[in-house]
């Protein structure tokens, strides 16, 4: 899948990474520190992963948290995936978006015109 941009990213953009899967800085943030948890093995959707992605996802998950704990400080966060193209989904590479949310802050994940 040489044309998926989240396969074709180079290494040095992971925060963190594990056999599975690895986390990096959104693109077009929704927040301050919103970041993506990606399979490295590309399937299109939320539903195609495996038992160990989705394992390996929640490991991922807390040292995200950890790192943007430390960085940014957020007073809370949206967790969640996007699933076809009706739900938001633009890269059809699942993944998980971890955004950070602040006090103040709009409170939604999109704004959908």
């Amino acid at each position: 899948m040489n044309e998926c941009v989240f396969c074709t990213l180079p290494a040095e953009v992971n925060l963190v990474e594990n056999d599975l899967v690895r986390a990096f800085y959104d693109k077009y943030p929704v927040s301050e520190g919103h970041v993506l948890i990606v399979p490295k093995n590309h399937a299109s959707s939320f539903f195609d992963a495996t038992a160990e992605e989705m394992a390996s996802v929640g490991e991922l998950l807390k040292r995200v948290k950890e790192l943007l704990d430390k960085r940014f400080h957020p007073d809370g966060y949206n967790i969640g995936a996007n699933v076809g193209s009706t739900a938001g989904q633009t890269v059809f590479h699942w993944h998980i978006h971890v955004i950070p949310r602040y006090n103040g802050d709009i409170g939604t994940v999109r704004w959908h015109t």
